[in-house]
């Protein structure tokens, strides 16, 4: 009959063999000091290959599974449909102890078989959007990748999702013989057949663990970010993102109603990255940006000085400002943070008619010099779903006000951080990199060594220059290490340490203002530079400076010198 018709051949040996894919190990992921954020535990697939299932105890089965009478028919009714000869994942990711109490009672049950695979574990509960999270492949996902099969998993999200291909490893599979009562007999043919899976390769981030946990403390109840870079390498040191979530809620059998729980939660909208994904007006720490950009088109110096009379006049209005001495050079106009300094600064540039033939000319100058800052665009590294930020283009303004309808003052809460700019807590972070070096920067990036711990990322270790002359960058510092000094950011100072920090309140339409802070430290050798924003908390020197300070001292020291601060802190709250 075999001559005639091969298929009672093929119906033979798929009751005698069974194969089984062999998962590796997806690969680990450290910070920068080979602590373990992620790491496997074994969990359990109840497989089904419908043309081998013989009558069995449907009622056993629901008891031990915890499933309905309903649900094995219907799981029943979709393996047969999947493939009459090929295992169909019956049940997914068992529990330990379901897996042992099944595993003595397997041999009843003709057509069934347990397949182990591996489950990510965070043993730190941190980091949960950086380091994002596992789940089954979709069908768009099967469709892209011939890797992949139905029930297989695949990183979703952060940098799970962006190194997939070195983290997932390769896929192999075993041959086994089996008996009429579904016992196994050992391997085919001793093994010949068999494939061994090839493990993921580890990964060695730039995230300080311990930094990210404390920076995660000191943001508990508040919304907002804390972005913390080496300005000597671009290594992302910690991104905290507040509201956050346990990252082991999405794992497992649970991952699918957490992850709806999560979703629905629209008041702390847990799941949203704000660290790359919030767009903010950065405040009066986009004065920093501009004050480099006056000095490089040479519409300023380090002595250039203004009046400042309450604020700025223009068309009928005042832009405001806030008592302090005047005039002020260009390191003061920092330290003071003078509204007044920055619009006749702004306006001196983009109205400039000796220099640039019309406002679109100027504009454009002026907007090249910011994208070359680090705004208004992605990074492109290894960080998945960040956003651009927002700084319009010359068309931007023509279409609202006509080619010829608008002119500095027209635009100029710009030079203060307001208006049409928004920037991300990331970018905040990279120019403040950026003058922590005196003109350059290397992309921000989150991973340091794929494979083993020495075999280094050197993707992102190219120079990227900002177009400013390094001499530029001396009186924006001691501006703002006189902020810190004497200034309005005194609460991010560290002792022994010298600080170079600008405060930012950046003004929400929608609520409370938002508290911003940017700094470096040391000032004569930056090791790490960061950006703070509070949500809805007022002033940058009241909530966002010392917070900056703790993160400081904390990296630098691994101790804290102002304990009541901490605790003030960290009982803080502006979730209500």
């Amino acid at each position: 009959m075999q001559v005639i018709d091969d298929s009672y051949e093929e119906y033979a040996k798929q009751n005698a063999l069974r194969n089984i894919t062999e998962f590796p190990a997806r690969g680990l992921i450290y910070d920068r000091f080979e602590n373990l954020l992620v790491y496997n535990e074994a969990t359990y697939d109840l497989m089904c290959v419908f043309g081998q299932v013989k009558d069995f105890d449907t009622l056993e089965m629901c008891r031990i599974l915890s499933l309905t009478y309903e649900d094995v028919l219907n799981r029943l009714a979709k393996a047969k449909s999947h493939a009459y000869f090929l295992p169909f994942i019956f049940e997914k990711q068992l529990s330990k102890e379901d897996y042992g109490v099944l595993q003595e009672k397997l041999y009843k049950y003709p057509g069934f078989f347990v397949q182990s695979r591996t489950l990510r574990t965070y043993p730190n509960n941190t980091a949960a959007h950086t380091l994002g999270y596992v789940g089954e492949v979709s069908p768009a996902c099967i469709e892209a990748d011939p890797y992949y099969k139905p029930g297989d998993y695949a990183g979703i999200s952060g940098l799970e999702r962006f190194y997939e291909e070195h983290l997932r490893g390769v896929k192999g599979q075993r041959l086994i013989l089996v008996d009429v009562h579904n016992r196994e007999q050992g391997s085919f043919r001793n093994g010949e057949m068999d494939v061994a899976p090839i493990p993921g390769k580890n990964i060695w981030t730039s995230i300080d663990m311990e930094l990210q946990m404390y920076g995660e403390k000191l943001m508990q109840n508040k919304k907002g970010s804390i972005v913390a870079i080496d300005p000597r390498t671009g290594e992302i040191l910690c991104m905290v993102t507040s509201p956050s979530y346990d990252p082991n809620l999405l794992v497992g059998r649970v991952r699918g109603n957490n992850y709806i729980k999560l979703m629905k939660d629209t008041i702390n909208v847990p799941l949203f990255n704000r660290a790359i994904m919030a767009r903010y007006p950065p405040g009066s720490t986009f004065k920093l940006a501009n004050a480099l950009i006056a000095q490089q088109e040479g519409v300023a110096n380090a002595q250039t000085a203004y009046f400042c009379e309450g604020g700025y006049r223009y068309a009928g209005r005042v832009l405001g400002c806030h008592v302090h001495p005047t005039p002020l050079n260009l390191a003061g106009s920092v330290q003071h943070s003078c509204n007044a300094y920055y619009c006749k600064l702004f306006a001196s540039l983009i109205d400039n008619r000796k220099k640039y033939k019309d406002i679109n000319e100027a504009y454009t100058v002026w907007r090249n010099h910011i994208l070359a800052l680090g705004f208004g665009d992605k990074f492109g590294s290894d960080i998945p779903s960040e956003l651009r930020g927002f700084i319009p283009v010359v068309e931007y303004f023509n279409k609202i006000y006509g080619a010829k309808g608008w002119s500095a003052q027209t635009i100029i809460s710009m030079a203060i951080g307001q208006g049409e700019v928004l920037a991300t807590p990331l970018q905040m972070a990279n120019m403040t990199a950026i003058i922590a070096n005196r003109g350059f920067f290397y992309t921000p990036h989150l991973v340091r060594a794929i494979g083993h711990k020495d075999s280094l990322n050197l993707k992102y270790k190219e120079k990227r220059f900002s177009g400013i002359d390094e001499a530029y960058f001396a009186p924006v510092i001691k501006g703002m290490e006189d902020v810190v000094v004497a200034g309005t950011g005194q609460r991010a100072a560290v002792p022994g340490i010298r600080v170079a920090g600008k405060t930012g309140t950046a003004e929400n339409p929608h609520g409370a203002n938002h508290s911003v802070f940017v700094c470096f430290a040391p000032v004569e050798n930056p090791q790490i530079a960061l950006s703070v924003l509070v949500e809805n908390s007022g002033a940058g020197g009241v909530w966002a400076a010392p917070i900056a300070g703790l993160m400081v001292e904390y990296y630098l020291k691994r101790k804290i010198s102002k304990p009541d601060v901490e605790k003030t802190i960290m009982e803080a709250k502006f979730i209500k």
